[in-house]
């Protein structure tokens, strides 16, 4: 009886017929076996869209190329033409080495100071082969501050090269063939000739005289027979070892007429390597704090 109801249920129930599967523009979904694949496949809309953004960028990639292109042929047009104070300074630059303001030229065998550019504050021309300076030398150089000669040959230096560099403060001519001193810059801090043979009768009594910013002074190793005169009371190291100074005065450092004077800044000087006895001088020392390097007995 169950089996009879059961069947006749099965012949009124209406047959379902499943819904069709909605259309769909942008997805097919396929199987394989135990893989889903599956692909996108874009709208008309979305492929004009596509393309249209494809022909802006295309159109822009070639303006910003053309753009580029411009801007290499002006920096190359720029490059190709340098201006005249770069032709000017080029000789001297491509063999030295100037790095703001500083002019490096060691070494490099010149025989003579080579053209410097006008901005030049610093210059280093060590061991070389120059053997002459003139005011010509640095006639369109104004702003020296350092000139260093160091180990050249230079015989030989016209009175007036240094006397219009009104800004120059450190000057060393050490290591040469000196044999006398030229007129030396009013602002002058350092000078070192050292090493050089310069005698006492090639430096004038003046020499030193009005250098009131003179702190450092370098003659040693020279042929001096006496101390330079008028050395200023700015100077706090004095060097004139290995000469052939024999003497010393009551004024070479001290005032023989002011018992009271004190040479407060010196710090040092040096004379050893002289023949002179410096215990038969002991009234030349007095107005100094400490007392000079050298022999005394």
């Amino acid at each position: 009886m169950r089996i009879l109801q059961s069947t006749l249920l099965l012949l009124f129930v209406p047959l379902i017929k499943p819904a069709p599967p909605t259309q769909q523009n942008t997805r097919i979904i396929s199987d394989y076996g135990t893989d889903n694949f599956e692909e996108i496949l874009p709208t008309q809309d979305y492929k004009d869209q596509y393309l249209d953004g494809k022909n802006i960028k295309e159109r822009e990639s070639t303006r910003i190329s053309d753009e580029k292109s411009l801007h290499l042929q002006k920096d190359e047009s720029l490059t190709s033409l340098p201006s005249k104070k770069e032709n000017d300074e080029m000789p001297t630059c491509l063999l030295c080495v100037c790095l703001s303001g500083s002019v490096y030229c060691e070494e490099v065998d010149i025989d003579v100071v080579p053209p410097l550019p006008k901005e030049s504050a610093y210059l280093y021309a060590r061991f070389n082969k120059i053997k002459k300076l003139t005011a010509k030398d640095f006639a369109e150089i104004p702003n020296l501050r350092r000139l260093d000669f160091t180990g050249n040959l230079i015989e030989d230096i016209e009175d007036s090269t240094f006397s219009k560099l009104s800004l120059l403060e450190e000057l060393t001519l050490a290591e040469n063939q000196l044999l006398k001193l030229p007129v030396l810059p009013p602002k002058l801090i350092l000078f070192n000739a050292k090493y050089n043979k310069i005698k006492s009768r090639g430096i004038k009594a003046n020499t030193f005289k009005k250098l009131s910013n003179l702190s450092f002074l370098y003659l040693d190793h020279n042929a001096l027979e006496s101390v330079p005169l008028n050395l200023p009371e700015s100077l706090r190291v004095i060097h004139l070892q290995f000469n052939n100074i024999t003497s010393v005065t009551d004024d070479t450092f001290c005032k023989a007429n002011d018992t009271r004077y004190i040479r407060n800044l010196i710090e040092e000087i040096r004379l050893e390597g002289n023949p002179i006895i410096l215990g038969k001088y002991p009234n030349s020392f007095i107005c100094l704090k400490r007392l000079p390097v050298g022999s005394y007995f």
